[in-house]
């Protein structure tokens, strides 16, 4: 991706790449790397990521582990603290991890030329209740406009996105997912089925507990994987087993993005000898 020349100060950690990676470099280092290329994401059912929005709340279980939280609080704190919270309070002003805006980072997937599969808001929720209308619909009027990408837009709120749905235009870009880790928030896939996305889809991950009951109608992809990082929780192989089951008996197509561990990449990816990624749709393809 192409970017203008830009002072150190002036090129934040998020734009469209992984902020964990770029929150690394000193800040002598924060410009676009070699060929004014951005850097892609390691997660690996995405190409790149587009944080707009940054900043969250813990809801369930899922979030115990939050790596966004960990990152805003430990790499981003100081360039998201200089920018003033969407619910401007005392509080949220000290807090890093306070939902933000981030205009001048909408126009940015424009500047992706290739079909890209950009995951919006690694770093957030767009339909977190602390972000407007107006902003939801800022970041979706964009989604809009870059019909050669795939949007793959995840919430752990999917009841606010079937509210504001009928106030949103839903391009057959924008993949609309939630998050399930097990069944106590099995609900979240009842109010998926209710947006009128034309891929939706959930992320079982981490996956924290069997999700036998998980009724799959009108889901078109599932993503499964274990907790990384400290204090994880070891992801059960029959868990695994059982989801990427039901996938297959019901035409859903499955992507296992990890067992975890301690790293990402501790366990491996690979689920009874196989690598199974799977999307409902390929690049550049027609839903």
């Amino acid at each position: 991706m192409a970017l203008a020349a830009a002072k150190p100060d002036q090129l934040d950690f998020a734009l469209l790449a992984d902020e964990t990676d770029l929150a690394k470099r000193t800040p002598d280092s924060r410009r676009p790397c070699a060929g004014g290329e951005m850097n892609k994401t390691r997660i690996e059912w995405t190409t790149v990521t587009w944080n707009p929005m940054t900043g969250c709340t813990q809801i369930s279980r899922g979030c115990d582990n939050c790596y966004a939280l960990a990152v805003a609080r430990r790499r981003t704190r100081e360039v998201y603290l200089r920018r003033s919270p969407v619910k401007d309070t005392p509080a949220n002003r000290i807090d890093p991890f306070a939902p933000r805006f981030w205009s001048e980072r909408l126009e940015l997937p424009r500047r992706l030329k290739a079909p890209s599969r950009v995951f919006v808001n690694s770093m957030s929720d767009v339909f977190h209740a602390h972000f407007s209308l107006e902003q939801v619909q800022q970041v979706f009027r964009v989604m809009n406009e870059c019909p050669q990408h795939q949007f793959q837009v995840l919430t752990k709120r999917p009841e606010r996105a079937v509210r504001l749905a009928y106030k949103l235009t839903w391009s057959e870009n924008i993949w609309m997912g939630t998050s399930i880790e097990d069944m106590a928030v099995a609900r979240r896939a009842d109010a998926l089925r209710d947006v009128p996305a034309t891929v939706r889809f959930i992320s079982a991950e981490p996956l924290l507990g069997p999700l036998d009951g998980l009724d799959l109608t009108g889901i078109q992809w599932v993503i499964g994987g274990g907790e990384s990082g400290p204090g994880f929780r070891r992801v059960d192989p029959a868990w695994a087993r059982g989801l990427r089951d039901r996938c297959v008996g019901a035409g859903v197509a499955f992507f296992f993005k990890q067992w975890g561990g301690f790293t990402p990449k501790a366990g491996g990816r690979t689920l009874d000898g196989r690598t199974w990624d799977e999307y409902p749709v390929e690049i550049g393809a027609t839903p």
